[in-house]
């Protein structure tokens, strides 16, 4: 299977299975078209009148030769990799609900402002530690584990944050575990004290932001309705210079409030911000901020202006990433993230304040999809299972997309809550899926002129 496609006048075509990326001029592109179901001879007639034919023989060789060498039309190996047949999912990463509280209001706020839909609580020391005595129990022969401090807002219980390094450091030396800790926080309760310890002790740290403060303060806005964005720019600018190095991301979410969602990127990149994700919002069709299959062609239009701007800087050495552009062309992920992804309900699970086990964050709070108790021990290995299985080749939609070992099968939780079947894609998020791949192939294929 092969993707070709045009943009700002960069022509490229994808050989799907083995990964190879080729940057093609037009007549290659044309014969493209025909190679696999015409002649030589029948190629040749059909594009006569644009063509020589010792130029359409030379191209269709140039073809043969990338075919010949495994670079084009290549069978899927992945299928057979031992990686895969002989996989044994074990738990790897845990998402802690350390709060179901939040101190400010999203309009689009998946959680219910917090909450969860339920109680607001705060996860106690100890049903967090056993959370992490979990993690090192079902993580088998793996060494290192990720865990993410997530809420509502984690800062509301900072304490038990604290505590719980102290206590996975401590099971670091008793088992040979090492543990990478993530906090995910709105910024609003951020001091020097608190900045100091994260930047000390979390491996990344995610910083919430929407972009412009007229965008932002639209949909982030605290418990009296004040925009936040005054609140925390100051604040998140300090904690990302006090990173030096270190991992962390500004992760915002555009909607269809602000489809010129690019202006936002470019906007936290003006700021000082080296590191940005502003992602679509994912939203019921009812919510007016929702995107809708209309508004497809204007998202492709930002991401190929982002696209230019971000080839620019980079030229011009005022770089900046930005997540969903981050394509790795020389390794990339391991076999069983290619077709996985996240491993959301295998390898990765959600932790609620009260030690309920969900197979991700977005799945809090329904019922049908809580797997256990950690307080209890147990996990519904049928659902791990059935989460597990959930990868591309059983995806009847992903089996003909090019886009399916880079976007993996897409997000389990987009997936139920608008087929009630995680293994029928969210469309929306498919097609701008394939949209950034394709701008981060366009961007690669400029930079390495």
């Amino acid at each position: 299977m092969i993707h070709k496609f045009k943009q700002d006048d960069i022509r490229i075509v994808l050989d799907v299975n083995s990964g190879a990326v080729h940057v093609i001029d037009e007549i290659v592109y044309e014969i493209l078209d025909y190679y696999k179901e015409k002649t030589t001879d029948e190629i040749i007639e059909k594009l006569s009148d644009k063509y020589t034919k010792k130029q359409l023989i030379e191209a269709i060789d140039e073809i043969k030769t990338l075919e010949s060498e495994g670079l084009l039309y290549t069978e899927d190996t992945y299928v057979n990799h031992p990686a895969f047949i002989n996989r044994k999912p074990v738990v790897k990463a845990l998402c802690l609900h350390i709060a179901h509280d939040c101190n400010i209001r999203c309009k689009y706020c998946f959680a219910s402002q917090g909450d969860f839909k339920g109680q607001r609580t705060l996860m106690s020391e100890e049903v967090g530690k056993k959370a992490l005595d979990f993690l090192i129990e079902n993580s088998g022969k793996r060494r290192n584990l990720e865990v993410d401090f997530f809420g509502g807002e984690p800062l509301m219980n900072f304490e038990v944050v604290k505590k719980l390094v102290e206590y996975g450091r401590k099971r670091e030396e008793e088992t040979g575990k090492r543990f990478r800790f993530t906090i995910t926080t709105n910024g609003v309760l951020l001091d020097d004290e608190k900045m100091q310890y994260i930047n000390e002790n979390m491996d990344n740290v995610v910083l919430s932001i929407d972009g412009r403060k007229e965008v932002n303060d639209n949909m982030r806005y605290t418990i009296s309705g004040q925009g936040t964005y005054d609140i925390i720019v100051p604040k998140f600018l300090k904690m990302a210079k006090m990173r030096n190095g270190k991992s962390y991301f500004v992760r915002g979410t555009f909607t269809r409030e602000n489809l010129d969602f690019a202006s936002d990127v470019l906007h936290l990149a003006d700021l000082g911000f080296k590191n940005t994700s502003v992602e679509p919002v994912v939203a019921e069709a009812n919510n007016d901020y929702a995107i809708r299959e209309e508004d497809l062609q204007t998202i492709y239009k930002q991401y190929e202006i982002l696209a230019k701007e971000f080839v620019k800087r980079k030229e011009e050495g005022r770089g900046f990433e930005f997540f969903h552009f981050m394509l790795d062309l020389t390794q990339g992920p391991c076999v069983i993230k290619r077709l996985s992804g996240c491993g959301a309900g295998a390898e990765y699970l959600a932790i609620t304040p009260e030690g309920d086990i969900y197979p991700c964050h977005q799945f809090v709070g329904n019922d049908d999809f809580c797997m256990g108790n950690i307080m209890e021990g147990k996990l519904n290995k049928h659902l791990q299972v059935d989460f597990g299985n959930a990868h591309v080749y059983n995806k009847e939609k992903c089996n003909n997309c090019w886009a399916k070992f880079y976007c993996s099968g897409g997000c389990h939780a987009n997936a139920y809550n608008f087929n009630e079947d995680i293994y029928k894609p969210y469309e929306l998020g498919c097609e701008m899926e394939k949209k950034r791949i394709e701008c981060s192939l366009v961007i690669q294929a400029k930079l390495l002129k």
